[in-house]
């Protein structure tokens, strides 16, 4: 039996993780969206944006859980309609052309084949950024995220605030930087070529607190234990560090991958 099917997933705790997450982020969503941004001091404002951020990235990594299958395990149907709210709830995004383009990133990671890979031309992290985002982005997943901050402006419009800039803070920017989060902590870092990597690197871990991994992006900067072991849910990754190599590299011989369900 290899690591990667040692121990089973967690389900009652991820979907109540997962539950938690969805209801707080729609409650700030209410509290937040009617109040004023002028008439908030600075510190509570940013307090709010990154509450908000934080929240957003939880979405995603809702989302990316129900991908693989993890959220309720025997019940694919719900476990999938599950991940498409959260996704859609994070940036208006279409479940199933995100779960393929995640189960290409396992199955080849850091080939050619993978859509998070860095793209073949170079041009440094930003056009690595774009290329990323570019793979998520469609006119109509911009179509119905722009449809719902429209939405949500004529919303906060009837509270009297300043809407526009109102969803601009507790939305659009939350999710700009919730992007970058993913970007750099779960594909940017784990994943960047150095010097004596081989064509096909194997992802490694960023070496932070447990307490910071969380905020950072919710354990994914635990990125080899992620593909790994990707039958455990984002709250077990931490768990999984006893079994990390102690030299991360091209010539440690990896656990069979199991395939993400």
């Amino acid at each position: 039996m290899s690591l990667a099917t040692a121990t089973p997933p967690a389900t009652g705790k991820g979907l109540l993780l997962a539950t938690g997450i969805l209801l707080a982020w729609i409650f700030s969503l209410v509290l937040l969206l009617p109040a004023d941004p002028g008439h908030l001091p600075l510190p509570l404002l940013l307090l709010a944006v990154g509450l908000r951020s934080v929240l957003h990235t939880g979405l995603f990594i809702v989302g990316h859980d129900a991908m693989h299958g993890l959220l309720l395990p025997g019940q694919p149907r719900l476990n999938h309609q599950l991940g498409q709210l959260a996704l859609g709830l994070y940036a208006g995004l279409p479940y199933g052309a995100c779960r393929a383009n995640h189960l290409r990133h396992h199955q080849a990671p850091g080939t050619t084949r993978d859509p998070d890979h860095q793209p073949p031309q170079g041009g440094g992290v930003l056009r690595w950024y774009f290329h990323f985002m570019a793979s998520y982005l469609s006119a109509g997943q911009m179509l119905r995220l722009l449809s719902g901050w429209a939405l949500l402006t004529l919303v906060a419009a009837t509270s009297g605030v300043m809407a526009p800039l109102s969803v601009l803070l507790i939305c659009t920017l939350p999710l700009l930087i919730s992007s970058l989060q993913l970007f750099v902590f779960g594909t940017y870092l784990p994943h960047r070529q150095t010097e004596g990597d081989s064509p096909r690197h194997q992802a490694r871990s960023l070496e932070l607190p447990v307490w910071l991994s969380l905020l950072a992006c919710f354990h994914f900067g635990y990125h080899w234990e992620h593909h790994e072991f990707p039958t455990r849910t984002w709250f077990q990754l931490p768990g999984m560090r006893r079994f990390r190599p102690s030299r991360q590299g091209q010539s440690v011989r990896l656990a069979p991958l199991a395939q993400p369900r």
